[in-house]
């Protein structure tokens, strides 16, 4: 198990291209694919991370928006 984004080391690179081929077939198999949809890692407690083992939200079918608000 990896904790956070910050507990990920080389020999993790597999398990990671694995993590991003099984969103984008998730994305494909909900229709999500051809308008797009976004990937979020959350990353210890100022990142928003509360389940503390390296996982993946995807977000879509709706426009989705800026990520973060611009400061003026």
């Amino acid at each position: 198990m990896i904790p956070t984004v910050s507990d990920v080391s080389c020999e993790d690179e597999a398990a990671l291209g694995r993590l991003f081929t099984v969103a984008a077939r998730l994305a494909e198999e909900e229709g999500l694919s051809e308008d797009g949809y976004r990937l979020i890692v959350n990353c210890r407690d100022h990142g928003g991370q509360e389940v503390y083992h390296l996982h993946m939200h995807l977000l879509g079918g709706r426009p989705l928006g800026p990520m973060l608000t611009r400061r003026q």
